[in-house]
């Protein structure tokens, strides 16, 4: 057999990068990023061209690292960056831990969201966010709410709600009902949502619609330019649970291929 034959069947023991990168569907150039960020083991040489040798436990690296690190990361990115980096040194319980972390984080980001819509619920029904006395003045609401002035008046000029001013100096005076909504934005801001999903909760509920909230809040405007993961909370929490049991999975996956 001659060595020109060897050495073919010997490179198609090996994958290339752009073989890696067809398998997730991303540019050969994030493969070698990977690589120089240590997501991947590094890749021995071939001595004659120099191209990248992968092997299969590249390739489920690979995948599981074009999985675990895309935006977005409910609850913080780092747990997702360790488990990625545990799994790419050989340390498959460390990285299960990891991702059970991860999940963790989704389901308790998921609960927030929940509670804030019950907070909303609660709200429309006519139970009591706030008692004033006597209206406030801007610092003043900006104060009892550990909120900015600035973060008020934007509040407002987004159509959030509408201030009263008094009649003689124009001044905002936030009464009960405004300090109750302020809450209640904050309580949804808090959680996750974003100003314009918000903003259509409070247009809807301003109409007297009081029905599922959940679905009215969890569906952008249509006159929405640019559309964000916040603008579909609960719906991008969903996605991202399933994608913590994939992770799972895929680590389930390598961790049998090792003891085989």
């Amino acid at each position: 057999m001659s060595k020109q034959i060897q050495s073919n069947r010997s490179s198609k023991q090996f994958l290339r990068t752009s073989d890696l990168a067809r398998a997730v569907g991303c540019h050969p150039n994030t493969v070698r990023l990977y690589e120089e960020w240590g997501y991947l083991q590094p890749a021995p040489r071939h001595p004659k061209n120099n191209y990248r040798m992968f092997t299969t436990k590249h390739l489920e690296q690979m995948r599981l690292a074009w999985l675990a690190l895309k935006y977005p990361y409910p609850g913080g990115k780092q747990v997702a960056l360790d488990l990625v980096h545990q799994a790419a040194q050989g340390n498959f319980v460390q990285a299960m831990d990891e991702a059970y972390v991860y999940l963790t984080q989704v389901q308790a980001e998921t609960a927030q969201a929940e509670a804030a819509i019950v907070f909303v619920e609660r709200w429309i029904d006519g139970v009591p966010m706030e008692v004033q006395d006597k209206p406030l003045f801007t610092g003043q609401a900006a104060e009892l709410l550990n909120l900015s002035r600035d973060t008020l008046r934007d509040w407002e000029r987004n159509g959030l709600l509408t201030v009263p001013r008094n009649p003689y100096n124009n001044y905002r005076r936030y009464g009960s009902e405004e300090i109750g909504r302020l809450r209640v934005i904050r309580m949804l801001r808090e959680a996750g949502y974003s100003l314009m999903a918000i903003l259509g909760l409070m247009i809807e509920l301003d109409r007297g619609k009081r029905e599922n909230l959940r679905q009215i809040i969890d569906t952008p405007r249509e006159d929405s330019d640019i559309l964000f993961i916040a603008d579909r909370w609960l719906s991008t929490l969903a996605e991202e649970k399933e994608r913590a049991y994939a992770i799972i999975a895929q680590l389930e996956k390598m961790m049998v291929a090792l003891d085989g």
